[in-house]
């Protein structure tokens, strides 16, 4: 005979429970009795579904049944990396003075100096050309991450700090959106000496888009040093850019285009990215990042053959 408890706790079942266990409710005798107490057991642990629950509701609760490693969701796969870029070709151009000569200018200076009026034909070139300039930051991660580069990308960079990079290219870059990329020299600026960049104007250049690099403390051989006299200049011009400017350059230029594996050594352990040589060439890798080659640009260039050396024909 069921106890007196065994009916409460099936009306206590849902409405499709209790109609499955309908005719055990009026049975009586030990084993009807304890098949009533097993089947109730069975449907409060196992919390069967209703007939008339909706196909989605069975298949949800179903899958409670299924083993562990049917419920694990599938693996995303992982994407394959790119490869990386080999080498760029990229003009990067080298300028020194954009001014008029002074007179009695030696032949040496006159090859140094481009004029205001062949530098803004030189810079409308590029823009009617459909050129791009980047920083030596670009090319660098375009090599080291994959970051593409624009369209006719080049690099235009001037040597040595001349006042004449804030009062004359500094604003015709900024006419027609361009970036340049200025290697300085740290004792003129300290000094101020006449026809140098001071850090004032440094400054004033790094906040409104130029790149402001390293070309040493002083403007000398770095050939043959020792140690600590490359520290000086080498480190001492990045500490003093990022002093100034809250900028710390990455990229060195060699004095006169001298170095050797010791000033390599030094860049590097001092954090530099890259460097530049005054060698003639296009193409960029991770295997020359520390002797860039570039493209000079002299006094004596007609508009047609700085386009040829820009496009190297």
């Amino acid at each position: 005979m069921a106890s007196e408890d065994t009916p409460d706790l099936i009306n206590r079942l849902p409405r499709s429970t209790s109609a499955a266990l309908f005719h055990l409710r009026f049975s009586t005798g030990p084993l009807y009795h304890a098949w009533t107490l097993l089947v109730v057991c069975c449907l409060v642990c196992f919390r069967p579904l209703r007939w008339d629950d909706p196909y989605q509701d069975r298949v949800e609760a179903w899958r409670r049944f299924l083993p562990a490693q049917v419920m694990l969701p599938t693996p995303t796969p992982t994407p394959t990396p790119l490869p990386l870029p080999e080498r760029a070709r990229v003009p990067i151009l080298m300028y020194h003075y954009v001014s008029e000569p002074p007179v009695g200018a030696d032949r040496i200076r006159l090859d140094l100096t481009v004029t205001p009026e062949n530098f803004r034909a030189q810079l409308r070139y590029l823009a009617d050309a459909g050129y791009h300039t980047i920083t030596l930051s670009d090319l660098y991660l375009y090599l080291t991450q994959g970051i593409p580069l624009p369209d006719k990308p080049v690099v235009l960079t001037f040597d040595d700090g001349y006042r004449d990079a804030y009062e004359v290219v500094f604003p015709m870059l900024q006419e027609y959106g361009f970036t340049g990329t200025f290697f300085v020299l740290a004792t003129p600026a300290h000094f101020e000496s006449p026809g140098y960049l001071t850090w004032a104007q440094m400054k004033e250049m790094a906040e409104g888009g130029m790149d402001i690099q390293a070309h040493g403390r002083d403007h000398v051989d770095l050939r043959g040093r020792s140690y600590d006299y490359l520290v000086y200049q080498i480190l001492g011009i990045q500490e003093a850019i990022y002093y100034h400017t809250g900028r710390l350059p990455r990229f060195f230029c060699y004095p006169s285009g001298r170095y050797d594996k010791d000033v390599i050594a030094v860049l590097k352990s001092a954090g530099y990215w890259g460097a530049v040589t005054t060698e003639w060439g296009y193409t960029h890798s991770l295997d020359n990042i520390f002797t860039m080659p570039r493209i000079r640009i002299r006094g004596s260039d007609t508009l047609a053959s700085f386009v040829r050396r820009l496009e190297g024909r």
